[in-house]
C-alpha cells in the first residue's frame, strides 16, 4: 500500500483559501436539471453523497450562463431568472463535511444542439465538421456588444454561485466550447482585437476572468479548465496554452485543470501507451507548467490507482489529482482511499459488442449518467448494470436527443 499521506496534505491557493486535501472531482455534465433549468432534488441528493465521500474540492456539472444558448436539455442555468434558495440547497449540502464546491460556468457557442438551439453562436461563423453538422447548425459570429454581453452573464454567474453558498467557480476553457472556440485559430478567424493573434484570441478569456474577479473579490477561487492542445490542423497549440496559462497565473488565476481535445478531436483515442500506463493523461504538459507557475495544477482522466495518484502528487508533477467516472460507482472513493482501503477502480470499457450501437448511444457517457441518476435517487450505484438496457433507456427517455453529442 503507497503511502496516502500526499493526498491528504492541505492545498493553498493563491487567492489564500486553503482546500483539505488533493482529490478534485472534475466536471460531469449529470443532466439533472428541471426542464426549466433550475436546480433539481437530485442534484442535492447526488452532491450530498460526494461530499460525504471525502472529496477536497467537487466541481459541478457544466452551469450554464445563458438559457438561450444550452449545451443539453437539462442543464442547469445561473442568471436573472434562477431560484437561488435551489441553488443555495445545492450549494448547502456539497460543501458539508468541508468540502468545497464549485460551479463549473459555461457558455457552448457552436456546440449546442440544433434540437435545442437553431441559431448558435461562435467567434467566427466556421461550422463543426466530421460529421457532426447533422447534430449542429451552422454558428453565426458573434458582435463586439454580444461578446461584451456574455462576459457579462459569466460574471453575474459567478456572482449568484458565491451568494448562494458555492465556495469558486471554474470557467470552462476547454473541450471546444465557447471559450476554447475564441482560443482556437481554426474557430476564430476574426480580425478584430478578439482575434488573430495568441494576444487576442486569450483576450475573451482574460476579460471573463477579470470581470468575475471584479463581482466575487480577491479571496474567492477562481479556476479554469484549459486544452493542453485541441489536437486539431490549425488548432489551439501545447505553445498557445502555454501562452495562456502564464498570462492567467499572472492575472491571478487559483487553479489550473488540464485536459484537451473537442468534439471533433477526442482527445483520448489517440492516448500513447506510456500515457495509458501512468494513469493521468496530459501529465507530461502538466509538470512542464508546474515548473512556471504560481498556481496548482491538477489532471484528470486515467487515475484508477492509489499507486497512480500517489505517485502523480509525490512526484511533484500535480497539486491534484482529477478524478470523474470512479466516483459515479464509489462515491466515496477519496475516503476508502484515506482511510488505507486501497480500493479496486470499478471503471471498466464498455461495449455491446457493436460499435455502430455503442457509439449511436453513446454508451460511455450515458452509462455513467445513468449511474448518477441513480445516486441522485438515492440509489447505490450498479456497476454491473446491463450495457444493452443502459442504451435502451437512453434511447427511450431521450428519443432523437439521444443521438446528439454530448461531453464527458
Amino acid at each position: 500500500m503507497s503511502d496516502t499521506q500526499v493526498l491528504a496534505a492541505p492545498l493553498e491557493l493563491p487567492c489564500g483559501k486553503t482546500l483539505k486535501n488533493r482529490f478534485f472531482k472534475s466536471s460531469m455534465s449529470e443532466i439533472l436539471g428541471t426542464v426549466d433549468h433550475q436546480v433539481s432534488k437530485g442534484l442535492v441528493t447526488l452532491y450530498k453523497q460526494w461530499a460525504e465521500g471525502e472529496c477536497g474540492v467537487l466541481v459541478t456539472g457544466n452551469v450554464m450562463v445563458d438559457r438561450n444558448s444550452l449545451g443539453e436539455p437539462r442543464n442547469v442555468v445561473f442568471d436573472e431568472r434562477t431560484d437561488v434558495s435551489k441553488a443555495a440547497k445545492w450549494a448547502s449540502a456539497a460543501t458539508g463535511n468541508n468540502t468545497d464546491c464549485w460551479v463549473q460556468l459555461n457558455h457552448p457557442g457552436k456546440q449546442s444542439p440544433k434540437a435545442i438551439n437553431p441559431d448558435p453562436v461562435s467567434p467566427s461563423a466556421v461550422p463543426l465538421g466530421k460529421g457532426l453538422e447533422q447534430f449542429f447548425n451552422p454558428p453565426r459570429a458573434l458582435s463586439e456588444s454580444e461578446i461584451q454581453s456574455i462576459i457579462n452573464k459569466f460574471a453575474f454567474a459567478a456572482k449568484m454561485s458565491k451568494d448562494a453558498g458555492f465556495t469558486g467557480v471554474q470557467i470552462h476553457g476547454a473541450h471546444g466550447y465557447l471559450v476554447s472556440q475564441f482560443l482556437s485559430p481554426h474557430h476564430n478567424r476574426r480580425d478584430d482585437q478578439w482575434g488573430g493573434s495568441i494576444e487576442n484570441r486569450m483576450r475573451f478569456v482574460k476579460e471573463i476572468y477579470l470581470a468575475i474577479r471584479k463581482e466575487v473579490g480577491e479571496s474567492f477561487p477562481i479556476g479554469i479548465k484549459l486544452n493542453s492542445a485541441d489536437f486539431q490542423r490549425g488548432g489551439f497549440t501545447e505553445e498557445d496554452s502555454t501562452e495562456v496559462i502564464l498570462a492567467l497565473d499572472e492575472l491571478g488565476m487559483d487553479l489550473f485543470e488540464v485536459s484537451g481535445g473537442n468534439y471533433e478531436a477526442p482527445a483520448m483515442t489517440g492516448a500513447k501507451q506510456s500515457t495509458r500506463d501512468r494513469e493521468a493523461y496530459f501529465i507530461e504538459f502538466a509538470a512542464k507548467m508546474k515548473t512556471l507557475i504560481k498556481a496548482p495544477i491538477v489532471v484528470t482522466g486515467g487515475f484508477r490507482s492509489t499507486e497512480g495518484m500517489v505517485e502523480a502528487v509525490g512526484s511533484g508533477e500535480v497539486d491534484m489529482v482529477g478524478i470523474a467516472r470512479p466516483l459515479t460507482l464509489q462515491p466515496d472513493l477519496p475516503k476508502q482511499i484515506l482511510e488505507g482501503k486501497n480500493p479496486k477502480s470499478l471503471v471498466k470499457p464498455l461495449t455491446t459488442g457493436i460499435k455502430a450501437l455503442d457509439k449511436a448511444g453513446m454508451l460511455e457517457i450515458t452509462w455513467y449518467e445513468q449511474q448518477m441518476a441513480r445516486l441522485a435517487k438515492g440509489k447505490k450505484p450498479n456497476p454491473e448494470m446491463n450495457v444493452y438496457l443502459s442504451i435502451l433507456r437512453t434511447l427511450t427517455s431521450n428519443g432523437v436527443q439521444a443521438f446528439q453529442k454530448r461531453r464527458a
